[in-house]
């Protein structure tokens, strides 16, 4: 434990000088806006939005200049980045990537500044999808963010695995039972092949339960949370029933090693490695998978499109809507803390204009939140998947927008791991989370379904 929070009080030590020592002072006694975001080896798409957007706001506002802060960080150690950095005036960011499920949380912290003013005479806000609007909102009803994009989840499957374990195609697994039966056809063809990956565990974040364990939770008709009782969902029979089918994927070994599944860049294996070498048959992914593949992705692979299929996530046992899919995204917001309001939404305005959302949607492989992107015959023709991705919006889920979720979802992430790894049974895992949950929100924000 002591060492876990060693490593823990070095990283926020390092982002805050970091993000402190990036932003000098401007000798010319001009403004600046500071704008934080994500940047990876296999992500760099949004900053090159953000490079364009800078060359054109500059070019349209003399004097002013846009410092990007882009953050080298996976999801979760972004997120505790930009945190720090946003406790402080002096290294605040103006304008920042944020992900949809911490809205709300900041905004109670005081960290957003509310746009409904600045929204309302913006012409191209009409153009945003009235749902994508939500994620962006805060428990006062205000906005606080505006959608970057969002994306549903699927599963991924490899013709050619299935081709050689004798499997009809295209593959639509109706039940849960179907997964289970064409994953040990794939592993009784080929025992060298992983059959079906379904991450879990700890290391892979919020990775964990949006591409994995929320797709067998909604599937069973349950959920996390009671929003007509505003109570969180303890004691559900279809929690244990998620936890038992990940269980069995482990304990058959049809899933990933527990070794491998633990390992926070489990996904560049997937994506970088084993569908590529057809040494994967199946894995439960986002939309935005052929972003990776295509041409500029971190692991170029141009037969992509002919040896990869999509089928939607199926319910338990096939019954209403026959579908599961969850759906997150993320947004811009301004800081609470700047001392540029104006200039920070202007230039959020510029990234955010059709020309460089377009660029953004494409190339990340996101679905669209503006109309007139959608729209665009350049987004339609994105990739082979784009249509089928984007049916999904029918079936799909959000996560609960509270400002209790994120460490709601650490303790899901903890069932998953103790159940895959052997140390406690479905049952046990799934009493340990209701006792979590409890110590997190209070009992009497609980309701037993």
């Amino acid at each position: 434990m002591l060492r876990r929070v060693s490593a823990t009080v070095s990283l926020l030590a390092a982002a805050a000088l970091a993000l402190a020592g990036c932003t000098p002072a401007d000798p010319a006694g001009g403004k600046t806006i500071k704008v934080a975001y994500q940047k990876t080896d296999s992500f760099t798409a949004l900053d090159t939005m953000f490079q364009d957007a800078k060359k054109e706001f500059e070019a349209a506002h003399q004097g002013v200049t846009v410092e990007l802060q882009p953050i080298q960080a996976n999801d979760d150690d972004y997120g505790t980045k930009l945190a720090l950095a946003l406790r402080s005036p002096a290294t605040a960011p103006d304008v920042f990537y944020e992900d949809t499920f911490k809205v709300r949380s900041d905004v109670d912290a005081g960290y957003l500044l509310n746009l409904d003013s600045r929204l309302a005479a913006w012409k191209d806000w009409d153009k945003f999808d009235a749902g994508a609007k939500e994620a962006g909102k805060a428990d006062d009803g205000g906005t606080y963010a505006v959608p970057l994009g969002t994306d549903t989840r699927a599963i991924w499957y490899n013709k050619k695995v299935f081709e050689a374990a004798g499997i009809a195609l295209p593959w639509r697994p109706a039940t849960w039972q179907d997964i289970l039966d064409t994953a040990r056809k794939i592993k009784a063809s080929n025992p060298t092949v992983i059959p079906f990956n379904m991450y879990a565990g700890k290391g892979t974040g919020e990775g964990t339960v949006m591409q994995g364990f929320y797709e067998l939770l909604y599937g069973t008709g349950a959920g996390l949370y009671d929003q007509d009782a505003k109570k969180w969902v303890v004691g559900s029979a279809g929690f244990k029933d998620s936890l038992t089918f990940l269980q069995t994927l482990y304990q058959e070994n049809l899933a990933v090693p527990p070794a491998d599944a633990l390992d926070p860049n489990v996904w560049k294996k997937v994506f970088g490695d084993w569908f590529p070498k057809a040494q994967l048959g199946a894995t439960v992914e986002g939309s935005y998978t052929p972003s990776f593949w295509q041409k500029g992705g971190s692991y170029e692979w141009p037969a992509y499109a002919q040896d990869m299929g999509v089928a939607p996530f199926p319910t338990r046992n096939g019954g209403a809507p026959g579908a599961v899919s969850m759906s997150g995204g993320w947004t811009l917001a301004v800081g609470a803390e700047t001392k540029q309001p104006d200039l920070a939404f202007t230039f959020l305005t510029t990234a955010l204009n059709a020309k460089n959302s377009l660029q953004f949607t494409v190339a990340s492989s996101q679905i669209a939140v503006r109309t007139d992107v959608a729209a665009d015959p350049g987004y339609q023709s994105a990739n082979p998947f784009v249509k089928d991705v984007s049916s999904l919006v029918s079936v799909t889920r959000y996560r609960p927008a509270t400002s209790d979720y994120p460490r709601i979802s650490a303790a899901v992430q903890e069932a998953t791991e103790a159940v895959i790894t052997g140390k406690r049974t479905p049952e046990q895992a799934a009493a340990d989370y209701d006792t979590a949950v409890a110590g997190i929100v209070g009992g009497d924000k609980t309701v037993r379904k």
